[in-house]
């Protein structure tokens, strides 16, 4: 070590093997460091500096460390650069080798390179990390968010993470390879620098509500909500005492985490689990649970994030953001397993926020629907939906809309020759991804819609279905918008925009809601007021102009070239929906400026013809009790009376912060 810093000096003499070397043994357990005779001043500075004149920082410290301040390397997860506990590498390396980085690692090579070898033989993928790639996010932004950065970091992560679910879909795998989709695109994103609130901090999270939803862990580290991908508690290490602060902790059912109360949270503290390869033994105060003893008795907030199964999607889970809470007190008691456990009492601030407390009512209502307020029909489809759709005025004495029948699909009342009739697939199963015979696939340009949970993988002009002349089976992954309502659906009055319609489940982005049912007319006709003199407001025009959005993936992202493919609505005739006197849900649909929803264009062939069908997709994660809106477009020319562009404007109350003011 003679020279400190300064690299490997040679001794003088060194090669007269007379001279002996006062050399301390390696087994020294008390570092022994030089005199200030013996040579140049030993430097010990923490990793990130600040480092004295003529020594500079060593790999991998050398990049830039945010603003947070130093951290103790011997916790988990502190340093704000650093990817998440478990987390992967994806440089030239393929998405399933990446995958398998995330579960119980042997971080011995011997031991590895049998799996790595399974891995790249089942696998085609490949990915290349792009040099030039431009976040849009800039250094102080990774470090402070906002609502509508947190929101476009969510954004990409979903679409890049659809977009890997197609391509692994496509692929033929060997059995025992684990697809972990969100694993890949986060741990992408994260390396890309697509990410924001890396500064870790006590409490509120810049542009993160409570009540928001998340469907992977991953999700939380992009956003700076829990840093921790895999650990239930995140802590740091505090600024001027040197003592660990817990942050926030995530309660996903993997203790025995409960309380009848929603505002009070009983959660276990971490380690003791038995594994594949050893036993349940006591919880230690160490680490994330000293953390929450020393917040206990420090006072601090703690974010709290509670994970439960998807209602959809059981073999999922959702994570909700329930706001702050404060540990009230902490005690130890034996679980289930015979092995003390720690147990944390936490309390939420009063003043905030619904979240969870919701998430219980909704379970109630569908245990017994007449538990739910000003519930006026348990169910308005009067049974020709699958799941009920429930009837709801908590504003007034109105007993509902003006009568209607309720129609599942499109009506056609006479043949429109919009595509060219083709036959249907040759599939006598279902129709699988990667199927190149498949004449479904090919009509959709050699893609699947769909990936395996039924999600909408990405926009496209125009969209194939498999149709009631396929000889595919009923279920097939590509009937997706065939299958009827699959959410929990309410009609309700809204305080000043009529009836609304809004999802007592939580709904993916991408995820099928409903379809738009109504007679079909061509636009001459629709525009008549049927003989009653009344406007026809129940109305859906494919013709009109609507804010163009991107969301699909950005091809760089994955390391393809730049795509000029477009979104646009490809529509080969205009066509006019009425669901005035016949139509289902979609009808009650109000209008946004930044909507949650959009429509899809949709064709599948029905008694020898070929019908198209508008369809609408969640645009972006939506809470339960969220109103489900959408962009009502603006009117062409032909559709207004001369040059009066403002003819049938209607204020608009959307109350979003791009509200144009009107609406159609």
């Amino acid at each position: 070590m003679e020279g400190g810093l300064s690299g490997n000096t040679v001794v003088p003499n060194s090669n007269d093997k007379s001279t002996v070397l006062d050399v301390k043994p390696l087994r020294m357990l008390i570092p022994q460091f030089p005199d200030t005779s013996e040579g140049p001043p030993f430097v010990c500075v923490p990793p990130n500096g600040p480092f004295p004149s003529g020594f500079s920082p060593f790999f991998p410290f050398s990049g830039p460390q945010g603003s947070q301040s130093t951290p103790d390397l011997n916790q988990n997860g502190l340093i704000s650069t650093i990817l998440p506990i478990r987390s992967f590498r994806v440089e030239n390396a393929s998405p399933m080798d990446a995958a398998h980085g995330t579960h119980k690692q042997k971080l011995v090579a011997s031991s590895s390179v049998k799996k790595k070898a399974k891995v790249d033989k089942g696998s085609k993928l490949s990915f290349t990390t792009p040099i030039n790639f431009d976040p849009g996010i800039s250094l102080s932004e990774r470090d402070d968010g906002n609502r509508e950065l947190v929101e476009n970091v969510l954004s990409r992560f979903d679409a890049l993470r659809r977009k890997l679910s197609q391509m692994e879909d496509a692929v033929e795998l060997h059995s025992g390879i684990i697809k972990r989709s969100d694993l890949k695109a986060g741990n992408m994103m994260m390396s890309k620098g697509v990410r924001t609130n890396m500064k870790k901090r006590i409490g509120a999270v810049p542009g993160v509500e409570i009540g928001d939803i998340f469907f992977f862990r991953m999700e939380l580290c992009l956003v700076g909500l829990h840093a921790q991908s895999m650990a239930g508690i995140d802590y740091i290490k505090g600024e001027l005492e040197g003592e660990l602060v817990a942050l926030s902790i995530v309660s996903s059912g993997g203790y025995d985490n409960d309380a009848e109360d929603p505002d009070i949270l009983i959660y276990s503290g971490q380690g003791g689990n038995a594994g594949r390869d050893k036993e349940a033994s006591d919880q230690k105060l160490e680490r994330g649970n000293l953390a929450l003893e020393k917040s206990l008795h420090r006072g601090n907030e703690v974010r709290v994030i509670r994970g439960f199964k998807d209602a959809i999607f059981q073999a999922s889970k959702v994570y909700v953001y329930d706001g702050l809470y404060k540990i009230q007190e902490s005690w130890m008691e034996k679980g289930k397993s015979g092995c003390n456990t720690f147990k944390y009492k936490l309390v939420r601030i009063p003043g905030q926020t619904g979240a969870f407390a919701t998430w219980k009512s909704i379970l109630k209502w569908k245990e017994g629907v007449s538990s739910r307020v000003g519930i006026i029909l348990p169910d308005l489809t009067s049974g020709a939906e699958i799941t009920p759709v429930a009837l709801v005025n908590e504003v007034d004495d109105e007993k509902g809309p003006a009568c209607f029948t309720y129609l599942a699909t499109a009506k056609y009342l006479k043949s429109f020759n919009l595509v060219q009739t083709t036959l249907g697939c040759n599939c006598h199963d279902a129709c699988r991804p990667g199927n190149s015979n498949c004449s479904c696939i090919k009509k959709n340009g050699g893609d699947f819609p769909y990936i395996a949970n039924g999600v909408l993988a990405c926009r496209k002009p125009l969209i194939y279905e498999c149709g009631p002349s396929c000889p595919c089976i009923r279920n097939c992954k590509n009937r997706v918008s065939q299958g009827g309502l699959k959410f929990h659906l309410e009609v309700f009055k809204t305080s000043d925009r009529g009836w609304g319609l809004r999802s007592w489940d939580s709904i993916r982005a991408g995820a099928f809601i409903c379809e738009y049912a109504g007679e079909v007319f061509d636009s001459d006709k629709a525009r008549q007021d049927d003989g009653d003199g009344e406007i026809n407001e129940y109305i859906f025009y494919t013709n009109r102009l609507y804010e163009p959005f991107k969301w699909n993936y950005e091809p760089e992202s994955v390391g393809e070239a730049s795509s000029d493919a477009t979104e646009d609505y490809d529509i080969p005739s205009p066509l006019t929906i009425s669901a005035k006197n016949n139509g289902n849900v979609a009808r009650f649909m109000n209008h946004s400026c930044t909507p949650n929803v959009f429509w899809q264009p949709i064709v599948y062939e029905h008694n020898n013809g070929a019908y198209l069908h508008i369809c609408f997709f969640a645009k972006k994660r939506i809470p339960p009790m969220t109103e489900l809106t959408y962009d009502y477009g603006t009117p062409c020319q032909n559709e207004t009376e001369g040059d009066n562009t403002t003819s049938g404007r209607k204020v608009c109350l959307c109350g979003s912060p791009k509200c144009r003011g009107y609406f159609y």
